[in-house]
């Protein structure tokens, strides 16, 4: 006979999640030590209690728009969309698609019943888990790899099965126990654990979702053995395992239909390894991607090709245990600056900076970055917080969409307002690691806002300006998007250009040389020229001139 003073109900079922949640948080530290297969990266019980938490807020939320017990499979329904919603890491869909066997067999008991279902007894939760193992091994493409989680799940399912008869806490009591035996084989059925001597972590944050059940439902916790790493002795000139991909990635995609979804897991094989793509229940064309692979941005541009990618998020595998910040980044902090030319590209390399540069057809201007192509290199270079210096090249709408999408990979993004290269320098010259973030990020911005700016270019043909007419090969000083310098030449430009910016005072002018400069000197002769003019009209300026490379404007040219 059942014992239980307590059905499995929908308010028992929040009322589990809430007490998994809890228990996870408990023994977070002891699986994610354990945490060894696919990758050492010590992540499986954070990102088990992210998904259980994930969860939990569905069912809580959908409790308070029923305003009542409500029907249990709703409930069910609820945990298993808001799993798959929030999953975090392969251990993270392995839990939503357990979560979702659940639901799935409780809808159908549901429909069975006329559309409410009051309870789960101990049969419908083993159907549920039963199901769950099938729901788990498609979701990783078709294959179960013994002695991972599940390994533990099926023992746990074939147990409630077995035990049906004898009621619901009996047949949770024998899952846990079954859990047990099956998780302590782990260690035997997989290589990569024996070597470390360690149970799967997986499997040890399942045995810790089922005995939730169990003291939810009967008020009786159980005591578990706490389980450690025992490396065994490894034999000498053991030969050297292929390194595991430095990225894992994950992402929600709608709009995909099942061929679709096919042709991603091809691909995502192609770039990687633990494959994981889970379809949200009714397949309603909704899924949750997983990939450890080498090319994070190529992961997620195979998504867009199956359909719309959202949520994405991305963490650095191995990284567990290491110091490094919340999602496992290589490194704090970053510069990112869009650049153009080669030797602008060294000039901001040699800097520090990681540079993105924009795609150029020859004989034309350098286009704009998009989006997308800012996203990943906001990604790529590896830390956890990034500052962008746009430098002009990226339109307002691009930089907001693109440093949003990167805000959804985890990275704490901040723009830095520079319209110009010259600006850019001035910004990076003050840059420090060692500040927070937003310290940092203030002072880039006020020094580049204090770098006033201007360009050299060739006139094209007449025309009128605020400067006067202007002819064919006629140096144009701009500055704020008008013509104020008209000079015969681009190093007349630059001459009055340099003294109109210098008008106020400044310490320190910048002159950037492209690739369209074209005159009767040199950039090295343009830089003496600029030189004495500067001796001899605006003593106690230093001159920096460089030869940038860039198109489009044939001269830069920043004051601080």
């Amino acid at each position: 006979m059942d014992t239980s003073h307590r059905v499995l109900d929908a308010a028992t079922l929040r009322d589990w999640a809430h007490t998994a949640v809890s228990d996870l948080i408990t023994h977070i530290d002891e699986i994610n030590r354990l945490n060894v297969f696919p990758v050492a990266d010590a992540d499986t019980g954070a990102n088990m209690l992210f998904t259980m938490r994930s969860a939990l807020a569905e069912a809580n939320a959908g409790a308070n728009t029923d305003g009542g017990p409500g029907c249990v499979a709703r409930a069910a329904a609820a945990l298993s969309a808001g799993a798959l919603n929030g999953a975090r890491g392969n251990s993270g869909v392995i839990l939503s698609q357990i979560l979702r066997g659940i639901a799935d067999v409780t809808a159908a008991a549901a429909a069975d019943s006329g559309g409410e279902l009051g309870r789960i007894d101990a049969a419908l939760l083993g159907a549920g888990l039963r199901r769950g193992v099938d729901l788990v091994i498609a979701s990783m493409g078709g294959e179960e790899v013994p002695g991972t989680i599940v390994s533990v799940l099926r023992a746990a399912a074939e147990a409630v099965a077995e035990c049906a008869d004898e009621g619901l806490v009996a047949a949770v009591t024998a899952a846990g126990d079954a859990a047990v035996v099956a998780l302590e084989k782990t260690t035997e059925q997989l290589d990569v654990l024996a070597d470390a001597g360690a149970v799967d972590a997986g499997g040890r944050g399942l045995l810790v979702l089922l005995d939730a059940l169990r003291s939810t439902i009967s008020g009786q916790a159980p005591a578990r053995t706490v389980y450690e790493i025992a490396p065994r002795q490894m034999p000498p000139h053991a030969p050297a395992e292929r390194p595991a991909p430095q990225f894992e990635v994950m992402y929600r995609l709608d709009g995909c239909d099942p061929p679709a979804a096919d042709a991603l897991r091809d691909r995502l094989e192609e770039l990687g390894d633990s494959v994981a793509i889970a379809a949200a229940p009714a397949t309603d064309g909704t899924y949750s991607v997983h990939v450890h692979t080498d090319d994070a941005g190529a992961a997620v541009e195979a998504g867009l090709v199956a359909g719309r990618p959202s949520r994405i998020v991305i963490s650095v595998l191995g990284s567990g245990g290491t110091g490094l910040p919340a999602g496992g980044w290589t490194r704090e902090r970053a510069v990112l600056a869009v650049v153009d030319g080669d030797g602008a590209a060294e000039l901001f390399a040699a800097e520090g900076a990681n540079v993105l540069r924009p795609d150029v057809t020859a004989g034309h201007p350098a286009t704009d970055i998009s989006a997308h192509q800012l996203m990943r290199a906001v990604v790529d270079t590896g830390a956890a917080q990034v500052m962008v210096l746009p430098n002009g090249y990226v339109a307002a709408e691009e930089l907001v969409a693109g440093c949003t999408a990167a805000i959804g990979w985890g990275i704490d993004v901040v723009p830095i307002p520079t319209g110009s290269m010259v600006q850019g320098l001035a910004a990076l010259a003050v840059h420090e690691t060692d500040r927070p973030a937003v310290d940092d990020g203030y002072t880039m911005a006020r020094a580049a806002g204090a770098a006033r700016h201007g360009s050299v270019r060739i006139a094209t043909e007449s025309a009128l300006t605020w400067a006067g007419r202007c002819q064919p090969g006629d140096g144009l000083g701009i500055a704020g998007d008008e013509v104020l310098i008209v000079a015969a030449d681009a190093v007349g430009a630059a001459i009055g250009l340099l003294d109109l910016l210098l008008a106020s005072g400044g310490d320190l002018a910048t002159v950037l040389v492209g690739a369209g400069f074209e005159a009767d000197v040199d950039a090295e002769a343009l830089g003496d020229i600029l030189e004495e003019h500067m001796h001899d009209h605006h003593p106690g300026t230093e001159l920096v001139t460089y030869r940038t490379g860039h198109r489009g404007d044939a001269l830069l040219i920043g004051v601080e």
